[in-house]
Order: structure tokens, then sequence, then C-alpha cells
């Protein structure tokens, strides 16, 4: 068959790279490079090249499982990582790194205060209490519901499962609260980050995550058509798709069509969607998200002893949204004498003469609309000969994304892993 893949991000990547074993293969990328959100910057600095990630960084053999047999697959070296957390409340001078007793209490007078303490005693609490959701049967309360039924602190709250929540999917803090409990609950567990102790370790990819990309693009079997972007998708009645793009003069026709593309690019592609389509796709929204690399401290905790790999910071004006900043030299091990900082969604307040990249990424945000949207996949995806691949239908990460296109694959003939 000859099947067209949209979209060169991590679903987009395995599709592609998995229907060529079998099929012919066209992937068409709206941007000038491949990846997505795999992005690995090459910048100078104290007379060295770095090469510094700024959007996926972590994964792991237990809970990326597909994403480590491709780099297995694809001879790709990885290194161990740190998954340290710190936060810095700009509006009570509160700053602590969680990973261990002297990074808690950095700052020593927290040592007399009740709504730190009351807020390590909720940590335990949450993590011994809120796997209980999972039995529960429907839908669910939100994580603010949650919260205020079962009494858990301010502290706990805004100091420390809000930046957390919010460091993880890219959302604006007054959003967390507002995700289904359930499901961020049973991510937590998903990842063991519901345990105190014996969480398995994390890596990155040795070199920069752009390292697994060029290796998949040296050994494929894919025309790929870079600065494409598609403008229609439609099926034609005679059992083919035809695809619309930029840079040529008329719609080229597929007998399959894979959409590895945001839900709601795949949907305005779309020239005739069903009820469906509409419903399952339109349910699911995203957040933009401005991603700074720099090399500005300021963004890190005042106090170095605090910092950490995922650094949450909570303004002192309360109508901004906790903001996060990933600290990549504990993240990929760089010994680089300056800080290698990415941060989202605070680029104002970023030295101009420390920055070094820029880059808009977007990242779906989940309420109890797109959580049951998720549940309906099977009613859009195959129908009519058009396939819908992307880490929307799971958490948002980069494993996801790859089940999706593992999904696709197999549906259309491929077996991996065998």
């Amino acid at each position: 068959m000859r099947i067209a893949v949209i979209g060169g991000g991590i679903a987009g990547l395995a599709s592609a790279w998995l229907l060529s074993r079998e099929h012919e293969v066209v992937l068409f990328e709206a941007h000038g490079r491949l990846g997505g959100h795999t992005d690995t910057h090459d910048v100078e600095l104290a007379g060295r090249r770095w090469s510094v990630d700024s959007g996926f960084i972590v994964m792991n053999p237990d809970h990326y499982p597909l994403f480590s047999a491709l780099l297995g697959e694809l001879g790709i070296a990885t290194r161990p990582t740190t998954m340290s957390f710190s936060v810095r409340n700009d509006r009570s001078g509160l700053e602590y790194e969680a990973g261990s007793t002297g990074g808690l209490f950095v700052q020593k007078r927290r040592l007399l205060s009740p709504r730190h303490w009351r807020m390590l005693a909720d940590i335990v609490r949450f993590y011994r209490e809120s796997p209980a959701l999972l039995d529960e049967a429907g839908p669910g309360p939100t994580l603010g519901e949650y919260l205020e039924r079962h009494r858990y602190g301010e502290g706990f709250r805004d100091d420390h499962l809000v930046p957390m929540a919010s460091a993880l999917w890219s959302t604006a803090s007054r959003e967390v609260l507002d995700f289904p409990a359930k499901y961020l609950v049973r991510f937590m567990a998903n990842h063991q980050m519901l345990k105190l102790a014996g969480r398995s370790p994390w890596q990155v990819v040795d070199g920069g995550s752009q390292t697994y990309v060029r290796a998949l693009a040296a050994r494929w079997r894919v025309d790929v058509r870079l600065g494409a972007a598609v403008r229609s998708v439609r099926r034609d009645g005679d059992g083919g798709v035809l695809v619309d793009a930029a840079g040529h003069d008329a719609p080229e026709r597929f007998d399959q069509a894979v959409l590895a593309c945001h839900a709601d690019d795949a949907l305005a592609m779309l020239a005739a969607p069903t009820a469906a389509e509409r419903e399952v796709l339109g349910a699911i929204g995203y957040a933009d998200n401005d991603t700074v690399l720099h090399t500005d401290a300021s963004q890190l905790p005042r106090d170095r002893r605090a910092w950490a790999a995922w650094n949450a910071l909570v303004p002192a004006d309360p109508t901004e949204a906790c903001t996060v900043s990933y600290c990549m030299n504990l993240l990929q091990s760089l010994d680089c004498p300056e800080p290698l900082v990415v941060t989202l969604n605070r680029t104002a307040a970023i030295d101009p003469a420390k920055i070094l990249k820029r880059r808009p990424y977007r990242h779906p945000q989940y309420t109890h609309a797109s959580v049951a949207a998720q549940s309906r996949r099977a009613e859009i995806n195959g129908v009519d000969r058009l396939w819908y691949a992307g880490a929307y239908w799971g958490w948002g990460f980069h494993e996801d994304g790859m089940r999706s296109a593992v999904d696709v694959a197999r549906a259309l003939g491929v077996r991996w892993p065998s």
C-alpha cells in the first residue's frame, strides 16, 4: 500500500518507520526539520559545544518500553539522569528541593513552619490514600474537588502538587485543579510517583534526543517531505485518500493516511469530518508553551543548594501561572560552567542577552471531556482509511505517541516488536 503519514513528531516518525517495513510511505512535515518535541540544540559556551534538549528529555525502560525497544534496535545509547524536583514560591519566599531531608529544609526556618510540616505529612497521606480513587466507578472528581473533599492543606496544594503537575504537563496552575483526579493518580501510580523509595531510575539519550531521529532517517525507506504543510485530507470515494500539501500542484492519492499530528490540527485538515471525528478530536484541547533555552540562573531557586532537574516557580503575582525550568546541566549531565536552563512561559523575565534558543511547543490538556474522548478512539481510528496517532491518546508523553503509532502499524499488518 501507499501510505501518507502527516506529522514528523514521535508519532509520525514511529508510524513511518514501522509502516515503511511493509509499505510505501510518504511523510509530510510542515516545518523544516523532523522531530517535533524531540529538539536538540548545538550551542557553544566556554569554548565547547553542547547538545542540549529543549523538548523531550527523559525516559526509562520500565515506563517507556516501546520507545526503549526503538532505541535498542537503532543502537542508541542512554545515560542515567536525576529526576529531582524543587519549588520556589516567590509569594512566600519558600524554596525547597524534594529529594532529601537537607533539600526539604534548605531554609532552616522551615523547621518551625507548621505549613511546611503539614505539606510533608500531606505528601505521605496523598501517596497512601489517592490510589483508592482508581477503584471508584465513573470519572470521579477534579483534582481541586478531591483535595478539598479530603481536606488537604494549602501548602500541599500550592507548594507541591499543583507546581509538580504544572511542571509535568506544561499546564497553567489554575487548570491543574480541573484535571480529572483519577487520571492524574493513574499516571503517578503507573510511573511509581506514589512511592517514597524504590522508583525506577530515569535516563536521557546520550548526545541529545535528536540522535535517534538522525538514526531513523539514515535507515528507513521513507519519502520525507519537509516544509510540506498539509492543507486538506479527504476520502476520494474510490477507496483512497487525497492529501493536498504545500509544494504540490494537485492532491496526491494514497491507500491510507495516518494523521500523526495534534488532534485539533488533524480535525482542521479533514475536508469532510464525520460527526464522531468532530466530537472526539474536538474534545482534546492544547496549551501553547513558549519555551526558551538560556543561561539565566535567576529562573532557578535563589539558593543553589535547592537546584534540581525540575524547578517549579510560583510567581509573586497570584494572577500569573506557575512555571517550570529544567536544569539541563543536571538532566543531561553537562559539566558546562554556566547554567543551561529550559524555561516555559516566562520569557519576559529572562535576560535577553542570555537566551540561546526559543521554541513554541503545544501540549495536550486534560479534562473529563478529553479523557472521555480518548475512550472513543476506536470510533474514528481506521474508519475509511484514516488513522490517528499522537501522544494525546495517552498521557501526552513520548511513549504515548510511540504506542499510538505501534497500534496503527499493527492494524496495517506490521508486527513490532517481535
